[in-house]
């Protein structure tokens, strides 16, 4: 047996112990825990984020180009 196959056999056999064992049920359980208490709390996804934060953009600039527009407006109203 050469090293590198005296390697992958070790690792695929500490891999398998490592499925197998308490400790990924732990981390399964915890990870259950976590979703849970994060989806009773109001929060949003990184996406969804993004998407309102590009929503409030073009918003803004539209609503900065009526501003600009209305007081063009209001100067032709006074001439």
């Amino acid at each position: 047996m050469d090293k590198n196959n005296f390697f992958n056999d070790m690792q695929a056999k500490f891999n398998q112990a490592l499925e197998s064992s308490p400790a990924k049920d732990l981390e399964k359980n915890v990870k259950a825990m976590l979703s849970q208490g994060f989806s009773k709390l109001d929060l949003v996804t990184r996406e969804e984020f993004d998407v309102q934060s590009q929503v409030l953009a073009k918003t803004r600039a539209k609503l900065e180009e009526l501003e600009a527009r209305v007081a063009e407006l209001e100067a032709q109203l006074k001439k």
